[in-house]
């Protein structure tokens, strides 16, 4: 016997609710673009759109979105100084061509939930990326990656090289360079940390929030509690300050 879509016994299919979105970029053919792509799909629709930080700002107050998606530069105010703004309002993601690995951090340090750079993603990724931030999850994409870790590998050595100068003028056998190259090795080899261990503690002594550390490497939130765990039971450490200290070689 055929049964009707109205049986109560039979749940009725509800399509996913529509995130609703604001575009902020200060070329209208990249917000055209962006709106058109996002307002077709079942699960996403554009309500407004600005063209920089100000006017993101005031839609975001007027239509109250669930997701905005933030170009780093425009004229007058730009991504950077509206995001702490606009981070108050709805969750941010950075949706731009610029990559640089300082940009990448400060709006991660400032509350961005992703950050995407334009050529990096499909349609698809898109769409999936704008949901996964509005849950929580956040989203970086690979171009960003690279580059945030590369500064972090360039900056931690010279940071534990700026910290152990005044051991350098005691042992006059070792020129920094050496130091440097030896602490390095010493203290991982001496914590026993994993390669990934090693990479978030590197990411922790930047100053990195779970959340941040979750995105730039592709992981869960809790997923980077659990590694963080291990680093403080290795390093016999209770908070992120001792942590810190000792891996930089300064406790």
């Amino acid at each position: 016997m055929r049964q009707h879509t109205n049986d109560p016994g039979i749940p009725a299919f509800r399509p996913p609710t529509r995130l609703r979105l604001l575009v902020a970029d200060d070329n209208p053919v990249v917000r055209a673009g962006l709106t058109a792509l996002l307002t077709d799909r079942a699960d996403t629709t554009v309500v407004a759109q600005a063209a920089d930080g100000r006017e993101a700002y005031e839609a975001a107050l007027r239509h109250r979105p669930d997701v905005i998606l933030l170009d780093v530069r425009m004229p007058g105010a730009d991504g950077i100084s509206a995001l702490p703004h606009l981070v108050r309002l709805a969750p941010v993601m950075m949706l731009t061509y610029s990559h640089e690995a300082e940009t990448v951090r400060e709006a991660l340090r400032l509350g961005a939930g992703g950050y995407l750079v334009h050529g990096e993603f499909t349609a698809e990724q898109l769409g999936r990326a704008v949901r996964d931030v509005h849950e929580g999850r956040p989203h970086v994409t690979p171009g960003a990656t690279r580059a945030l870790l590369a500064e972090l590998q360039r900056s931690a050595p010279a940071h534990r090289e700026s910290q152990l100068a005044p051991m350098v003028g005691q042992n006059t056998s070792l020129v920094p360079s050496q130091l440097q190259s030896t602490v390095g090795q010493s203290i991982r080899s001496r914590f026993r940390l994993s390669a990934r261990e090693a990479e978030i503690m590197d990411l922790i002594a930047s100053g990195m929030t779970n959340q941040q550390i979750a995105a730039v490497c592709f992981i869960s939130e809790k997923t980077v509690k659990n590694h963080i765990n291990r680093i403080f039971a290795k390093l016999q450490t209770a908070t992120r300050s001792q942590a810190t200290a000792k891996w930089l070689g300064v406790a």
